[in-house]
């Protein structure tokens, strides 16, 4: 089995294949790694600014082939989405780098002195980066910008649903730097199994929890460290001291964008019983007030490719079968040839339906009720640990409780997404959801190596303790450091 899946056959473009086979690419980037193993603070933020500048200076030719890939996506989404988290995140990371590279002075036990110990962060190597298609450029820019401030170089393989948008970040990558710096593979399944197969330093992978199993799996030949970023299905309770209206309208906000294909996109909504009903109305109100139209609306993002298109279909026909209500703006007709999907909700879902055992990641909603917090709470702690996890309630007991009680990779408390939009928290799943982190610090700390250095000088008083043993002094010596008197 292929680690990403075979793209459509329309879909199927020539891309500018590697000049290199993929094992000699890797050897040219890991011998020019050996030769400056340690990049310099200069070194490091020239590198950054030169992918700023590469950035804005192709905006205008990226926008256009994430339209293209997309087959309809709106500017103002991908600015939104996928230019402004890179260009924040290199701002917040050249304002912090020096103090991120600055050594981290740790404390001695007293019978290891005289001394001093610290901790390092020292550049991994070569870093492969595995993009998923939903949001090539964030998915793909932002783990490289992580891996070149800490000092390390970088082989990033593009989806093969997104080949316009692949081959203009090739394009974009070739001219602002080097290739035994940062390289970019385009290519179908074989090509990424090929690419996951290489014995990196690290591989950072976004996409599916199914997927990432089969890189686990490949990077395990070489024991290459690993950080996953996969998805699941991230939950979202609504209580009943929060203004249902407000709720909905956020909730809906979050859904529609991409049109559900983000990663911590609200998979289904936990709502009390007696406010199902609200919930449903002002959702349904939200999506018309920003959607007023789904059929030729540009802002609307349309399925990335027929293959998920019909798969969703195919969760909401199994849905419709089974009994759902389901709930939809306007029982629109979609006839501008594009594959957009106006938002469905699905009221009362069972666990038998499809929809309910996978990953959405796609403008289809469930709505089930519950009856109390607990309830909910119970409901989230017996399925697969979520990438992320939204409350929505006032009261801060409350928020504690869902916080302690469940697990997560990320939490919004009256809030869905804009957690990854933080630049100085962590992102990461948990379990089935992924594994590692990265953004800010704890991305940097994640491509470096935390390196303890002990350094002790020419008087060496562990010559107290050496054999032969039993000694008075050595006894005393040995008495005091274990806490006897």
């Amino acid at each position: 089995m292929t680690i990403i899946e075979t793209i459509d056959s329309e879909q199927n473009l020539a891309v500018r294949p590697a000049t290199l086979p993929l094992p000699d690419l890797l050897s040219l980037q890991r011998q020019a790694f050996l030769k400056d193993p340690n990049p310099g603070y200069q070194e490091r933020v020239a590198r950054l600014k030169s992918l700023e500048t590469a950035l804005l200076n192709h905006k205008d030719a990226l926008l256009s082939a994430l339209d293209e890939d997309f087959g309809g996506r709106a500017s103002s989404e991908s600015l939104l989405t996928e230019f402004m988290p890179n260009l924040g995140n290199i701002h917040y990371t050249l304002k912090r780098l020096k103090q991120w590279m600055k050594p981290s002075k740790r404390k001695l036990s007293p019978q290891l002195l005289p001394a001093s110990a610290k901790v390092v962060y020292q550049p991994l190597g070569v870093v492969g980066i595995v993009v998923p298609f939903n949001y090539p450029l964030f998915l793909s820019l932002g783990p490289l910008l992580t891996t070149l401030a800490a000092g390390n170089r970088a082989m990033i393989k593009m989806s093969e649903f997104t080949p316009k948008t692949s081959e203009r970040v090739a394009q974009m990558i070739e001219q602002a730097f080097p290739r035994d710096l940062v390289t970019v593979v385009c290519g179908d399944a074989q090509v990424a199994t090929e690419f996951t197969s290489l014995p990196f330093d690290h591989i950072i992978f976004t996409g599916s929890t199914a997927v990432g199993h089969h890189v686990m799996r490949a990077a395990a030949n070489n024991l290459t460290p690993v950080t996953l970023e996969l998805g699941g299905k991230s939950p979202v309770i609504v209580d009943n001291d929060f203004p249902i209206q407000e709720a909905a309208e956020r909730i809906c906000y979050a859904k529609a964008l991409n049109a559900g294909q983000t990663c911590v996109a609200p998979d289904y909504v936990l709502v009390k019983n007696d406010q199902k009903a609200a919930f449903i109305e002002h959702y349904l109100k939200a999506f018309r007030k920003m959607y007023p139209k789904v059929n030729g609306n540009h802002d609307y993002t349309a399925i990335i490719n027929d293959r998920h298109h019909q798969r969703l279909l195919k969760l909401l026909d199994d849905a419709k079968a089974q009994g759902a209500i389901i709930h939809n703006p306007g029982n629109e007709d979609i006839d501008d040839g594009s594959r957009r999907i106006p938002i469905h909700l699905i009221e009362n879902p069972s666990d038998g339906m499809g929809i309910m055992q996978e990953e959405i990641f796609g403008p289809l909603l469930p709505i089930i009720g519950i009856d109390s917090l607990d309830q909910a709470i119970q409901f989230v702690q017996q399925r697969p640990r979520p990438l992320a996890l939204y409350y929505f309630g006032s009261d801060p007991k409350n928020q504690e409780t869902v916080l302690a009680q469940t697990h997560s990779g990320g939490v919004c408390i009256n809030e869905c997404l804009f957690h990854v939009a933080v630049e100085d928290m962590p992102f990461g799943g948990i379990g089935p959801s992924g594994m590692g982190h990265y953004h800010g610090y704890e991305g940097f700390q994640t491509f470096s190596k935390a390196k303890a250095v002990l350094t002790k000088g020419k008087f060496n008083s562990a010559k107290l303790i050496f054999p032969p043993y039993g000694g008075w002094l050595q006894k005393k010596v040995l008495a005091f450091l274990s806490g006897n008197k």
